[in-house]
């Protein structure tokens, strides 16, 4: 487990990230209990972690929902194959 606190901002997300490359084993948890400001970027960066795999607890509701909301903003910007019809 990794705890994080205070502000979580792009420099942060940066840093987060490359400790999660160096991750061999695949099994990493966020606790967020102690973080106060999360950035955009950081936003962003967490959606994508959560999707690949890593597990957040403790995260604020408001930093919750914005990661939703990230997912849907991200989901709006690469529709999915199957929903394009094909062409005749």
């Amino acid at each position: 487990m990794f705890a994080l606190s205070g502000d979580l901002d792009i420099e942060h997300a940066s840093r987060l990230q490359e400790f999660l490359a160096k991750e061999k084993d695949g099994r990493v948890t966020l606790d967020l209990k102690d973080v106060t400001l999360v950035g955009r970027t950081a936003v962003q960066f967490l959606a994508d972690a959560e999707t690949a795999g890593v597990r957040i607890v403790n995260c604020p509701e408001y930093v919750r929902s914005w990661i939703a909301a990230e997912r849907v903003s991200q989901q709006q910007l690469t529709p999915e194959s199957d929903e394009q019809e094909p062409h005749k």
